[in-house]
């Protein structure tokens, strides 16, 4: 039987799909999604504030449910002199396809953050996620008058009890072992390793609130776990990176089913914060990046840009979890329903 939580979205599937910012979660796939019982979230990060409402334009005009993912501001800031060591370190790698980093400066923004609270004030969703911050009061009673369901993304326990004190309706709740970025609010600290079963358990017993939990799921036997631990759905994000509906690049999908992969790691150097992707030349010389969010995102964007258009993935950030090499190439609602088959 569906929880409430699922009841009150009018959903049959317990397994989501999670927002991927950058490219993979298009209007198609989230659709997709929601037309195998679950629901799919557009990822507002990176993109203009125009960008973000037509693509809610685009998704509403489907009469399915769906939620928006945003990135709320909590900055990691980098000294200048870090920020230029790091794009001289990085320079010749840029420099590959004739892009100069030589008096780069760092750039720190808020992604549109007010801008993209209008949008969806002025086209209500059914569901807002938040990552990387907690937003302040005053943006999540904002929202919750539009009538949207408000979700938080946590690592930890006391970061559950952060978010169910702000207020927030649901929680995602993210293993380490996730791909792309970490959710953790202190991305200066070392993530933990708790397993996503251990992890679903300490944060119910932390607060109330409905769990959809993340990272690290590769199969139906992952999610059937992740329920029986107390999860009120799962959302996966990685193994939905080569299905047909998803904007992943070809050099991003060509790299998640190389079997000479060497798996995942951790890494900073792409954009100065945690993220979880395939082991590559990059990762491997920059392993000492500073911290710097979104500075070095900046710095790297347009070199990762290029490398995918080359089809050269060493110089670009491969976003993966643990269980990349279930990742498929078939359509969304298949891989979705497949995981739901031990439930």
């Amino acid at each position: 039987m569906p929880s409430p939580f699922l009841s009150e979205l009018g959903l049959t599937l317990p397994v989501l799909a999670a927002p991927m910012a950058g490219g993979p979660s298009t209007p198609a796939l989230v659709t997709a999604a929601a037309a195998a019982g679950g629901l799919g979230f557009l990822a507002a990060g990176y993109k203009t504030p125009q960008a973000l409402a037509d693509e809610i334009a685009a998704v509403a005009g489907a009469s399915v449910p769906f939620g928006v993912s945003l990135f709320a501001p909590n900055p990691v800031p980098v000294s200048h002199p870090e920020f230029r060591a790091y794009a001289a370190a990085v320079g010749p790698e840029a420099a590959r396809y004739g892009l100069s980093l030589a008096g780069a400066e760092p750039v720190e923004d808020d992604d549109h953050w007010h801008d993209k609270i209008d949008v969806l004030r002025a086209a209500p969703v059914p569901v807002v996620g938040f990552t990387f911050g907690i937003p302040a009061p005053g943006i999540i009673a904002a929202l919750r008058r539009t009538g949207a369901l408000l979700v938080q993304s946590v690592t930890s326990a006391e970061e559950a009890k952060a978010a169910a004190e702000a207020g927030v309706d649901a929680l995602a709740v993210q293993a380490a072992a996730a791909g792309g970025h970490s959710a953790t609010l202190t991305p200066r600290l070392p993530l933990a390793g708790t397993p996503l079963a251990g992890l679903i358990a300490a944060v119910r017993q932390a607060v109330p609130l409905p769990v959809i939990a993340a990272g690290g799921i590769a199969a139906a036997a992952d999610v059937a776990a992740a329920i029986r631990a107390g999860a009120d759905a799962v959302a996966v994000g990685t193994l939905l990176l080569r299905a047909d509906e998803a904007g992943t690049s070809a050099t991003h999908r060509a790299a998640l089913a190389d079997p000479a992969r060497a798996g995942t790691v951790l890494t900073r150097a792409f954009t100065g914060r945690p993220a979880r992707g395939l082991r590559n030349e990059f990762t491997d010389r920059y392993s000492a990046a500073p911290y710097g969010y979104p500075a070095l995102h900046y710095l790297t964007s347009p070199m990762r840009k290029a490398a995918a258009a080359a089809g050269d993935p060493e110089r670009l950030h491969l976003w993966a979890g643990t269980g990349y090499r279930h990742a498929t190439a078939e359509p969304a609602a298949a891989i979705l329903g497949r995981l739901a088959g031990q439930l």
